[in-house]
């Protein structure tokens, strides 16, 4: 369970990007987080996994909360959590199967397990006969589907997602899609920063819209709710 409680974050340089969210995502749910550039999303993701903590608030992680955590308690929430960015962030000088395999070893998995824990992910992703290939042989989709297979390395109980079709075609982000949905059908829950509203709009599935920094909508509330005076989202370039 993921919860934000009357959370606000804010940043010497640019100023409020946070006011006031609460939301709660439960388990084996599937979450979207849209809104314009700047609205908070990304913000919102990276509190989720501790790479920021809030400036007032609590935002408590399947166990952990901002309010009394160490920063030893950090690594092993984050275990617990799989993330994919937009960028995809693969090891350039690696093929696919040791970048999945380095999820493995950095977390001290039995070199015994890897092996065959990677061919099981990469069976996952659809991607076993790429193992030996190294990132830039591939396509924008392949890369991301190695990305999707790196953070499911170690069982997450939950995928955060920041943009993760962003670079993609309209064929791979369907896959990528679909990909997440058969993910989400095995338990995990995720939560998945877009700004493909079409994309969302087809899944029929729970949305959260940020604006300025604060929740205008949540399409989990009794018919949605849209605060009072709050537009519509208007996209504009990242």
């Amino acid at each position: 369970m993921i919860r934000f409680s009357h959370v606000h974050k804010l940043f010497a340089r640019t100023g409020a990007a946070l006011q006031d969210v609460s939301f709660q995502v439960n388990k084996g749910e599937f979450v979207f987080i849209t809104g314009p550039s700047g609205a908070g999303k990304s913000t919102i993701l990276k509190l989720c996994f501790f790479d920021e903590r809030p400036s007032q608030g609590e935002v408590k992680v399947y166990g952990t909360s901002s309010a009394t955590y160490r920063e030893a308690d950090v690594p092993k929430l984050r275990r617990r959590l799989g993330v994919v960015f937009q960028d995809f962030r693969l090891l350039e000088d690696r093929n696919v199967e040791a970048n999945v395999a380095f999820a493995l070893e950095v977390t001290g998995t039995p070199s015994t397990q890897i092996g065959p824990r990677v061919m099981r992910l990469l069976s996952q992703v659809g991607l076993s006969a790429k193992a030996t290939a190294l990132p830039r042989e591939l396509s924008g989709g392949e890369q991301q589907r190695v990305a999707v297979a790196r953070a499911l390395a170690n069982d997450p109980v939950a995928l955060i997602a920041d943009e993760p079709t962003g670079n993609l075609d309209e064929r791979a982000t369907r896959g990528i899609f679909q990909l997440f949905r058969d993910i989400n059908a095995s338990g995990t829950a995720v939560l998945m920063a877009t700004h493909d509203l079409d994309l969302v709009r087809r899944s029929g599935c729970r949305t959260i819209e940020v604006n300025r920094g604060q929740v205008v909508f949540d399409s989990a509330a009794d018919g949605g709710f849209r605060t009072s005076g709050a537009s519509p989202e208007v996209e504009t370039d990242e």
